[in-house]
């Protein structure tokens, strides 16, 4: 089991790996992650150095890492999502459901606008409109500041009209 120096070293490297990733010095935010992994894995580690890798387009090692996320923490929302997200980038959009659906059902995550939002942008693509326009206003009740999920409401109710 870890001690909290391990923890603490581990936050401490996790902080300036997202440093270096929002910088886009990617390759130094991956090594980073990794080294915080190795001190002390954790769910977010997984998920922000999965996240860096899909900044790279390396969708199967973002995918992996949520994965491993998922195994640390099954209740972290996070990588849930961004799996879906990942598969539609991967042109998967049917494959993406379930993921999305998961997020949204996961006891630990406080962005839940995104899992809906993202299935909207699926039952969309699919032309199930009605569909669409409900999860974009889910995701809308959750962030009132989402643009993208107001922009989509919007879209979809001038269509339908």
């Amino acid at each position: 089991m870890p001690d909290s120096d391990s923890r603490e070293m581990a936050a401490e490297l996790f902080r300036h790996a997202y440093e270096k990733q929002m910088a886009g010095e990617y390759q130094q935010a991956i090594e980073l992650y990794t080294r915080s992994i190795a001190a002390f894995p954790s769910a977010e580690a997984y998920t922000f150095r999965g996240w860096t890798y899909s900044f790279m387009n390396d969708y199967d090692r973002a995918i992996a890492d949520c994965l491993e996320a998922i195994r640390v923490d099954p209740e972290f929302g996070n990588p849930y999502n961004d799996i879906g997200a990942y598969l539609i980038e991967q042109g998967k959009w049917d494959d993406a459901i379930p993921w999305f659906e998961k997020a949204i059902k996961s006891l630990r995550y406080d962005a839940r606008c995104y899992p809906h939002f993202n299935l909207g942008r699926v039952y969309e693509h699919r032309h199930q409109w009605e569909k669409a326009r409900e999860c974009y206003a889910n995701a809308l009740a959750l962030d009132r500041r989402y643009t993208a999920a107001l922009a989509g409401v919007r879209r979809l109710r001038a269509m339908c009209n």
